[in-house]
């Protein structure tokens, strides 16, 4: 499904040649139909040998992860605009609960657009793939129907806003006469976003190994693996310039400096794939930009000095006339509040602020210390007065938002707000006081992230009224800073912008004149008066003018949204002051009042006019109030930023007078920052309506959003920059942010300054059309910048929610933001889901969206989620906070109850997938490549074995007798004699009582007994096979050395777990069947469960061999034992299940048995008087040779714990290590990670109960595998505390060839670390880079090469030898070296191919064993034991698990480190690849509603770090990734379980 792409005319390349899955797989894999019936692959011969070669399988498949959607879903087409919504006559109030869209972003003609643009793929069928997901997985969020609309949210049905067809015809009537600079429309290519090799190009494994033996399944299933023919090959690539090529010019262009050694430079230009530039991008061609002038600021005789005296000159001669009308829920006038009763409040909370806070010599606030106003919306009064009051007491009023809830949206960022402000004061009334979130003991509680507060009341009882003689200080304006006005950033984060005196004053002044405002005159505000628009008209600049200011809140606009339109009526208004939201709910809504009119209106102004997608609100509204009254040229439209204040406003114009042009703009020119006329495709336009003039007073330039401040040409989009004196003047206590935004110098084209004018950034986009009249068409913090391309994610959401989101989407809710993912940027949509919209109509929509999106803005989206109603974040006024939003989808915080991945069609910077050169080079030239390199050849080698001694001389010393002994029986019959009381193993139970031993004599009676029961109930000859099936114990022991006296061949295995034969006993019942075994040996519990009727259910029970229970024996001891001809003959079967989910028997002669145990003993130095304690399971490896072996041929005691009594006691092995003193141990990693994650918080305890490990010399975890680094040293440091020593732990390494190359013994150096290069290792090549280096990976010496073991790196496909670091396939050389396979069909090739093989040149004699792990060599400054200098190994990863993807060689366990360190809920993760796509199966440890979180956490982790894309996300449950007693994870059974749909997971994403 990877391949997929959901725009027909975007056809991928073809992918490189395919493997094909294994045969006996494909009954139960998912539908390969979809591949081929989706039209994403061009290479239609691929097709046709891939239709053919599934042709025979096709019938009997299905599946739950089948990718043909149902005909429903598929056959759906897109509504007609008419059909999707209910006519716009039925009720408009009853419509406004549901499913109602954003007003900001309504507009028909880009609904019919997206419609259109949809319909293009109508005849496509929606082949992508439904996720699976499990029903409990999500309950969704009650949510109450008739929430009343949020501010950003919109109140109509989908279809019940039609405008006639007239209005749009007469729109593009009036757009058709642009000026001199928008004349040349340059044909933009739409470049296709899909890359050239977003797709996996993985080649076919060489198979160095034909293929193995058996493959087993814990279901079940045996089948051997048999090669497919492969699928035919792809065509190459289209060949862009090479990024060799591009790096080769670079260098010409700077010259190469070496790096700093501590510094690390990130080589994004060595990975990424450089797009070239598209030579048919529209270049802006016009003109450099004059600066604009504003008209010059009148002189006013009668304009006070400041504000304040304004207010007093007010309060003082027109005490009677109203200032402020507060209404009530309902709509109706609560109180109105007079000029003179705002001026005695104003100078009560003055002179209390200054006088009545603290002692007169220590004041709590003195003149200039900023104090926070924490009133609600409904609240206007008090707001005023707190505002006056603290302007009159000269102190610096913040006014913020009332925190809800202490870890409310953004409470942090208002903090550092009030941090940077230093704030210690807020000011509130009773009932908002009241209504804080409070401690138990009645304290309001510490806001998350804010400073300590002291609260005031300022409701007037509590004011005191100030003595006669007292006068507020009222100074001429000055640059003091007057208030501070919070803005939030892109990032969330928020600052204060500090606004002076004089700015206050011009700004009201430049306000006054451009809006005509005259003394006495009714203005309706609906804005929020604490900030922007609100406050600058509603509340300074109307007390400036004495003008009365009636406002609406916003509750009441909820309950009521009709208010402020019946308010202008009722009052004669002459100006209201509203957003688009109030324009286009007082349009739903005006059926109900007939009778209302607006002819009083002057000006309309629309704060949020600066969005283009306010047009078509401000149309509407025109068109449904023009019969009350309203007339066109009132609406003014004006853009404002924080930082600039107003910077352009709208006049109203004279009647009849033309209203102004529009612009149709391409949205592709747009996407490149330069402005076209629309004229090619109708679909990808938008309409930009004026917003009137630059301020009086004001200086403008367009410079370019980035870098140095360019002037930009007259047809190109850039940000707007201000110089005025009615502007911010910094950000308060930021200095650094504030140059960068207040004080900016733009520059021409030569980087020349234009002069000494500081300017200040507005964060509004735009440019300057005929006439000087202002455009805005989005701005910087809602920018997206994408593969060099601008996108406004206002325009995506309108996108959006012109496709039908009335059945999905709740409210119109969608968040738009970015994220950098691989070196770019990606866009993510977030939605909110109506609670009652089906699974089958998000996932159409979400799909649609997609088409939708990349139709018109020709880009691709990254991610689409949708979440419960009512789940996003709010802002205050209870829009989307986006910064939040953005937080939580990156901490895996947001919990979407339906997600969409689309990396491969949006991420088109992935470097080249690497093409692989033929292997035909020649012995002779890599060996002179060797020589002139230097190098030295990777080999190393342990310690040499020694010759036996004579005889005669072991006899006299005794000290050594098994030098003698070829046969470990003989050894045990040999200590049976001479230390018949040597104890030679203590087993242990969970309460570390040692409930059984065994000294010499003991195990060799038992043994002879299990003999002479062979004997007589076996019918055995000799060579046959027994099988032992016991628990961890003595038994298995005495039972092995019973085989090896009787003559027969023991084969160990695991016995099947009561619990869970289901799963366990098939394997069992497989290992019998291959060993062709005669007979088994086991428990009577055992013997039960064999017979048993839940063993019938899962296998044969009436086939099995005969079966002997060893615990009646016979007294009888065996005529004589056996003693094999030769030390060749086979001594023991050793059959495991590899992490590739093959079985392997290897045959262990007697020779290799007895060099074996030598080894160990020489290495570890084992002798009579030592104890070894052995917490591993005995049936394979190594961990079979410890149990069982090496104590007889050694003498030394083996303390023996079976690993699932830790299961039940956690402690004991290390409570045993502790009392029994132990110096050398042998644990698994199962084992060491269950003490890990078990005991790691209990070292207290533990140290309290007298465990102590200081005694530990070494601790090696046996393994085939790459050593866990992570896992040994957090194991290390966390039991450091009970006197573990740091260098105690190590590891060993085997493999099946040879169980044990690799021992940390006593007398080698301690095991060295090295950090490689991942990028490097993915080439197959070993570059070694200094500790912390970005995509390091630390590995760990795998362990001294044990005494006669040869070890060379080799290349596998040459199989020439490699020079010292490099990566190659380890192979060796030794004595103990397993015979070979044991094998059902005897197959020669492969027994040879592994176990005696030769060098292409270098030593072409010398017989080798090949491991199957990669590995390198690499000679260390430390010393080995001889003296010389000692080379270690390092042991990278077996060479089946590898991934070979996009032609590089990856490891699962580094992308699974990586995954698991996506999220915390993360338990445990395994990856593997299905027809080239890569599947991650990630266990969720946290709850279910956090299972959609893994999948874009996981999918970024694995490009950023690995340049890969997921194809497949699968959530399951805990414990669900098998790991077999090694602790080694058995991935190729978790994929036959997936493909067979055996995993019941929580949530499957296919990343399309």
């Amino acid at each position: 499904f990877g391949c997929l792409r959901v725009v027909e005319r975007l056809r991928l390349p073809p992918s490189a040649p395919r493997q094909s899955p294994p045969l006996h797989g494909i009954e139960s894999r998912s539908q390969h139909t979809s591949l081929s019936s989706i039209g994403d692959i061009t290479q239609k011969g691929y097709e046709k040998k891939r239709a053919k070669l599934l042709a025979p399988f096709l019938p009997q498949i299905t599946s739950k992860y089948s990718g043909e959607p149902s005909p429903a879903s598929s056959d759906r087409s897109p509504a007609s605009p008419e059909a999707s919504g209910p006519s716009s006559s039925s009720g408009g109030r009853r419509n406004r609960s549901g499913g109602a869209r954003d007003d900001r972003y309504r507009s028909d003609i880009h609904t019919e657009a997206v419609q259109a643009a949809l319909a293009k793929h109508k005849e496509e069928k929606m082949a992508l793939p439904m996720p699976t997901k499990r029903r409990s997985a999500f309950v969704q969020s009650p949510v109450d129907n008739c929430t009343p609309p949020d501010t950003s949210s919109a109140s109509e049905d989908e279809g019940s806003l039609r405008r006639q067809a007239t209005l749009s015809a007469a729109l593009a009537q009036s757009l058709q006469s642009p000026d001199y600079w928008i004349n040349r429309s340059v044909q933009s290519s739409s470049t296709s976003s899909s890359a050239s090799s977003t797709l996996s190009h993985g080649e076919n494994k060489t198979q160095t190994q034909p293929t193995r033996i058996v493959r087993v399944c814990v279901y079940g299933r045996v089948c051997n693996r048999l090669p497919l023919p492969l699928c035919s090959p792809g065509v190459p690539v289209n060949s862009r310039v090479s990024t060799k090529i591009q790096q080769l010019l670079n260098t010409l262009k700077r010259p190469k400096r070496q790096a700093l050694s501590e510094f690390f430079l990130d080589d994004s230009e060595e990975i990424v794939e450089v797009p070239q530039p598209d030579p048919n991008t529209p270049r802006p061609e016009g003109r450099q930009i004059i600066p604009v002038k504003g008209e010059p600021l009148g002189v006013v005789s009668n304009w006070p000095p400041a504000l304040q005296a304004a207010l007093a000159r007010w309060g003082a001669t027109q005490a009677k006339s109203p200032a402020l009308t507060a209404l009530d829920v309902t709509g109706k006038p609560l109180y109105t509040l007079t000029y003179g009763k705002l001026w005695s409040r104003s100078l009560k909370l003055a002179y209390t602020l200054l006088n009545k806070l603290g002692t007169k010599n220590e004041p709590v606030l003195r003149p200039g210390d900023r104090v926070a106003l924490v009133y609600p919306n409904s609240d206007p009064a008090m707001f005023w007065v707190a505002f006056y009051g603290c302007l009159l007491a000269e102190v610096i009023p913040v006014p913020i938002e009332v925190p809800l809830s202490r870890q409310d949206a953004g409470s942090l960022q208002i903090g550092f707000l009030l941090g940077s402000c230093g704030v210690g004061l807020a000011l509130t009334s009773e009932i908002c006081l009241k209504g804080l979130p409070k401690t138990p003991q009645g304290e309001i509680i510490q806001f998350k992230g804010w400073p300590r507060m002291k609260w005031v009341v300022t409701d007037t009882k509590y004011l005191t009224k100030p003595s006669k003689d007292w006068q507020p200080h009222i100074p001429t304006a000055n640059t003091d800073t007057a208030y501070i006005e919070y803005k939030a950033s892109k990032e969330g984060t928020v600052m204060g912008v500090a606004v002076s005196k004089i700015a206050l004053l011009t700004h009201c002044q430049a306000l006054t004149q451009a809006c005509n405002y005259c003394e006495g005159e009714t203005l309706v505000n609906v804005l929020d008066c604490k900030k922007d628009m609100g406050l600058w008209h509603g509340v300074l600049t109307s007390v400036m003018n004495r003008i009365h200011t009636i406002t609406v809140p916003y509750a009441v606009m909820k309950a009521c949204p009709m208010s402020w339109v019946q308010r202008v009526h009722i009052h004669k208004a002459r100006v209201a002051l509203v957003k688009c939201r109030d324009l286009h709910w007082a349009m739903m809504a005006h059926r109900d009042q007939r009778d209302t009119n607006l002819s009083s209106i002057r000006m309309l102004i629309v704060a949020d006019g600066a969005n283009p997608w306010s047009v078509s609100s401000c149309d509407a509204f025109l068109n449904v109030f023009q019969s009350h009254g309203l007339k066109p040229e009132v609406i003014c439209p004006c853009a404002s930023s924080p930082e600039a204040l107003t910077v352009a406003i709208r006049r109203p114009g004279a009647r009849g007078a033309a209203l102004p042009a529009r612009a149709i703009l391409s949205m592709g020119g747009l996407s490149h920052g330069v402005i076209r006329v629309n004229t090619e495709d109708k679909n990808s336009a938008l309409t930009v309506q004026d917003v009137g003039h630059v301020m009086p007073g004001a200086l403008m330039c367009i410079v370019k959003p980035d870098g140095p401040p360019q002037l930009c040409k007259t047809d190109e989009i850039g940000e707007i920059v201000l110089n005025s004196r009615a502007g911010g003047t910094m950000y308060y206590g930021l200095p650094g942010v504030t140059k960068n935004t207040f004080e900016v110098i733009p520059v021409n084209q030569a980087g020349a300054p234009l002069g000494e004018i500081l300017f200040t950034r507005t964060g509004l986009l735009g440019f300057v059309g005929p006439g000087s009249l202002v455009f805005v068409v989005g701005k910087n913090e809602g920018l997206l910048m994408v593969s060099g391309r601008r996108h406004n994610a206002d325009d995506l959401v309108a996108t959006a929610l012109a496709v039908e989101p009335v059945k999905t989407v709740y409210r119109g809710r969608i968040a738009v933001f970015s994220v950098t993912v691989f070196y770019d940027e990606r866009i993510v949509i977030v939605a909110e889901q109506r609670p009652d919209a089906s699974e089958e109509d998000s996932f159409q929509w979400m799909s649609r969206v997609l088409q939708a999106i990349d139709s018109i803005h020709q880009v691709g989206l990254y991610c689409l989620a949708l979440v419960p109603a009512n789940t996003l974040p709010k802002t205050p006024l209870g829009g989307i906070h986006i910064s939040e939003t953005k937080q939580n989808f990156l901490e895996g915080n947001l919990h979407p109850c339906n997600i969409l991945l689309c990396p491969h069609t949006c991420v088109t910077n992935l470097p080249k997938p690497r093409q692989k050169q033929p292997v035909g080079v020649g012995p002779a030239s890599i060996m002179v490549g060797n020589l002139v390199a230097g190098k030295r050849m990777a080999q190393a080698a342990g310690r040499e074995l020694g010759p036996l001694e004579e005889e005669g001389l072991v006899r006299k010393l005794c000290s050594w007798p098994t030098l003698m002994h070829q046969f470990l029986s003989e050894a045990l019959q040999w200590r049976a004699q001479t230390d018949p009381d040597h104890v030679l193993y203590v087993l242990l139970n969970a309460k570390g009582v040692a409930v059984c031993t065994a000294t010499c004599s003991q195990l060799h009676k038992r043994a002879e007994k299990i003999t002479s029961a062979l004997m007589e109930r076996g019918g055995l000859n000799t060579g046959d096979n027994v099988v032992l099936l016991y628990p961890p114990g003595i038994d298995l022991i005495a039972a092995f050395y019973g085989c090896l006296y009787a003559g027969v061949i023991p084969v160990t295995v695991r016995p099947p777990h009561p619990q869970n034969l289901a799963a366990t006993l098939p394997t069992v019942r497989m290992i019998i069947d291959v060993s062709k075994a005669a007979c088994i040996l086991t428990t009577q519990p055992l013997m039960r469960i064999l017979r048993s009727r839940e063993a019938a259910a899962s296998v044969n029970v009436k086939t099995w061999p005969t079966i002997i229970d060893t615990d009646d024996l016979p007294r009888r001891r065996p005529p004589q034992l056996y003693k094999p001809p030769t030390a060749e003959m086979l001594a023991y079967l050793d059959f495991s299940v590899s992490t590739t989910g093959m079985l392997t028997g290897v045959k262990m002669s007697h020779a290799a048995v007895s060099t074996l145990c030598r080894s160990i003993k020489l290495q570890c130095e084992l002798y009579s008087s030592r104890q070894i304690a052995i917490c591993l399971d005995p049936y394979c490896g190594l961990g079979f040779v410890q149990w069982c072996l090496s104590s007889v041929y050694s003498g030394h005691q083996s303390i023996l714990i079976p690993p699932m009594e830790l299961e039940l006691s956690l402690p004991l092995w290390l409570s045993t290590l502790s009392q029994y003193k132990i110096r050398d141990t042998f644990c698994s990693y199962s084992v060491m990670e269950l003490c890990t994650k078990g005991l790691g918080t209990q070292t207290d305890t533990l140290k309290a109960r007298g465990v102590n490990l200081s005694c530990v010399r070494s601790c090696v975890v046996i393994a085939e595998e790459r050593p866990r680094l992570a896992l040994t040293q957090s194991f290390s440091k966390l039991f450091k505390d009970l006197g573990l020593s740091p260098r105690a732990v190590s590891t060993a390494f085997g493999s099946r060839v040879n169980l044990a190359i690799c021992l940390q013994g006593t007398a080698g150096p301690d095991p060295s670390t090295v950090y490689v290069d991942m990028k490097s290792l993915r080439h197959d090549r070993v570059r070694l880079v200094e500790r912390g280096a970005p995509q390091s990976l630390s590995l760990m010496e795998s362990g001294t090469i044990l005494p006669g073991v040869r070890v060379i790196i080799v290349n596998p496909e040459t199989r020439g030898p490699l020079g010292d670091s490099h990566l190659g396939e380890i192979w060796i050389q030794s004595p103990h070296s397993s015979s070979g396979y044991y094998t059902i069909y005897g197959e020669e090739s492969l027994q040879a191919d592994h176990f005696n093989t030769r060098l292409s040149f270098g030593e072409p004699h010398t017989l080798w064993a090949r491991t199957g792990y990669l590995g390198f060599v690499k000679r260390t400054e430390l010393l080995g034991s001889t003296g010389d200098r000692h080379d270690a190994l390092f042991v990278v990863g077996q060479l089946d698990e590898t991934l070979e993807l996009r032609g590089l060689r990856y490891h699962p366990i580094d992308i699974e480190t990586s995954v698991s360190r996506a999220h915390r809920s993360i338990a445990e993760s395994a990856v593997f690849t299905w027809t080239n796509l890569l599947v991650v199966v990630a266990e969720l440890a946290g709850s279910e509603q956090e299972a959609l979180d893994l999948v874009p956490l996981v999918t970024n982790v694995v490009l950023e770090e690995h340049h890969l894309i997921v194809g497949v996300v699968v959530v399951v449950d805990p414990g669900v990734i098998p790991i077999n007693s090694r602790g080694e994870k058995q991935r190729m059974h978790l994929r036959d379980s997936f493909l067979a749909d055996q995993l019941d997971p929580i949530y499957v994403a296919y990343n399309m």
